[in-house]
C-alpha cells in the first residue's frame, strides 16, 4: 500500500493529522504531472506548473482532505480542477486576443496533454463535456490523460481499472470525440 493510500485510509478512519501529511506526499506527484502537461503548452505560456498545482490544490479545498475517499477520487478531482483551470485560462486569453470563433480539432492526432491553441482546447473541452454526460467514466480517463498528461498505466492506477480496460476506454473515447468534433456545426 502506498503512503498516499495509507493516508487516505487514515483520513477515512477519522485521523485529524492525516490530512496535514497528504499535501507533501501528493505535491511532488501533482507537480510532475503539471510539468509534463505544461511542457506541451504554447511558448510564452504564463501559467507555470507550480501555479497550476497550487491553484488546483486551492480549488480542491486545500487541507479538506476528508472530501476524498481514495487515491483515485483525489486524482480524479485534481484532474478536473486542472482541466477547469486550463480551460478558464484559455477562455481568458481567447477573449483578450481573438474575440471569438471556434476551430475544428483532429482528436485522432492527439495523444496526451492539451494542445497549445486556446481555441482547440476550448473545442476539446466543450466536446468532452458532452461526452461526460454520455459516459462519465471514460471522460474521467480522458481528463487524466489529456489535461494532466498521465500515461495509460498511471491513469489506470488512479481509476483503479486494468491497463487493458484503460486502453479500450481510451480508444473508444478518442473515436467518440473524433466523430463528435467532425460533425457539421461542431466546434
Amino acid at each position: 500500500m502506498s503512503e498516499v493510500t495509507r493516508i487516505f485510509d487514515e483520513i477515512e478512519h477519522g485521523d485529524p493529522q492525516a490530512a496535514d501529511r497528504l499535501l507533501p506526499l501528493v505535491y511532488q506527484e501533482l507537480r510532475k504531472l503539471a510539468a509534463s502537461k505544461m511542457a506541451h503548452e504554447a511558448p510564452g505560456q504564463t501559467l507555470q506548473p507550480t501555479a497550476l498545482v497550487h491553484e488546483a490544490w486551492l480549488r480542491l479545498g486545500g487541507s479538506e482532505a476528508h472530501l476524498w475517499d481514495s487515491r483515485a477520487h483525489f486524482f480524479a478531482a485534481a484532474a478536473e480542477a486542472m482541466r477547469r483551470i486550463l480551460i478558464d485560462n484559455a477562455r481568458r486569453r481567447k477573449a483578450l486576443r481573438h474575440g471569438g470563433g471556434q476551430a475544428r480539432v483532429d482528436v485522432q492526432e492527439i495523444e496526451i496533454a492539451a494542445p497549445a491553441d486556446d481555441e482547440q482546447l476550448l473545442a476539446i473541452d466543450e466536446t468532452l463535456e458532452r461526452f461526460s454526460v454520455f459516459d462519465p467514466q471514460k471522460a474521467e480517463l480522458v481528463k487524466l490523460r489529456y489535461f494532466i498528461g498521465m500515461t495509460i498505466e498511471e491513469a489506470a492506477r488512479a481509476l483503479r481499472i486494468s491497463e487493458a480496460t484503460a486502453k479500450r476506454w481510451w480508444e473508444y473515447a478518442r473515436a467518440w470525440l473524433y466523430a463528435e468534433m467532425g460533425k457539421p456545426g461542431a466546434t
